[in-house]
């Protein structure tokens, strides 16, 4: 299995067939500190991000109160089927991908859901990470330009600058900690690229390094990855190559329960347990009650 702390620069296979040219310009980042990686806001950006907020805290009330009932429903079922000591023994992760393509309303109502999730989550006394992954460049970034400086050598590997966030950490227990953090998720500068295979081996060793002993991984994602830079000098196939080979080692190794909830997209050849939906208004519902499935053990993969 590829591991984050493991890989090398300067093009060196990491794993026998996924590549990466450089981790140099990496980031991994708090929600509340993306300024470090993204610099400050435009005058537009800024108002863009406020408007968004707006909505967030006002606009989308009737739809978080009507999934906050159903949140409730379920938390309910879920204390009358999982012991505490159970509950309190479980971790869960959800891995946003905040691609350009998850710009508007797939966002939104990611954000939104998120926040009720990490909440359905802490009531229950289960621990819960909130992820997000894209890049801090379009079209390869410094990576790319590295590249290009050193006569663009054939096969590089990955050619952008990968950006992790961290809106919600598995120690941090507060109620609602995470809810100004998932305004930074909207900002309309953030998403570019997605690099899902590494994203999802970060989500895992965050997951691995805890000390439960149930680990539930979800990925919320609405595509195939994509890094125009990458694919053009790679092949059109190789994220999605090493995607695959990244679920397939997490399947294998039995520690985590991965599945995905999929906007608009068909990933049923990936992921073990899919849940589709075909509208972000719908990605909250699908959410608790995809969450209820698997912590009552009635979705796990074989």
């Amino acid at each position: 299995m590829v591991d984050l702390s493991s890989r090398k620069a300067g093009g060196a296979a990491v794993d026998g067939a996924y590549r990466i040219y450089t981790t140099r310009f990496d980031m991994e980042v708090r929600g509340d500190r993306l300024y470090a990686a993204l610099g400050p806001l435009s005058s537009k950006d800024s108002q863009t991000l406020d408007q968004a907020w707006h909505a967030f805290e006002t606009g989308m009330l009737p739809w978080k109160t009507r999934l906050l009932i159903i949140a409730a429903e379920a938390s309910a079922r879920v204390r009358a089927s999982l012991r505490e000591v159970d509950r309190t023994d479980t971790a869960v992760s959800l891995l946003i991908d905040q691609s350009g393509s998850m710009r508007g309303q797939k966002m939104l109502f990611a954000a939104a859901t998120a926040d009720v999730v990490q909440e359905f989550l802490q009531s229950l006394g289960i621990t819960c990470e909130v992820l997000g992954f894209t890049t801090s460049r379009w079209r390869g970034g410094r990576s790319r330009k590295r590249w290009v400086w050193h006569l663009r050598p054939r096969r590089p590997g990955r050619l952008n600058d990968v950006l992790h966030i961290v809106y919600e950490s598995a120690d941090d227990h507060r109620a609602s900690a995470g809810r100004w953090n998932f305004r930074e998720m909207l900002r309309p500068d953030l998403p570019k690229e997605n690099i899902d295979g590494e994203a999802l081996l970060w989500a895992a060793k965050r997951l691995r390094a805890l000390p439960q002993s149930k680990k539930y991984l979800i990925i919320l994602s609405d595509g195939a990855p994509v890094d125009d830079s990458t694919l053009l000098a790679n092949g059109l196939t190789y994220l999605y190559d090493h995607l695959r080979m990244v679920v397939n080692s997490i399947v294998e190794a039995r520690d985590i329960d991965l599945s995905a909830i999929s906007i608009g997209h068909d990933t049923d050849d990936i992921y073990p347990v899919i849940r589709h939906v075909d509208a972000p208004d719908e990605l909250g519902v699908a959410s608790i009650s995809h969450l209820e499935r698997i912590l009552a053990a009635k979705d796990r993969p074989a």
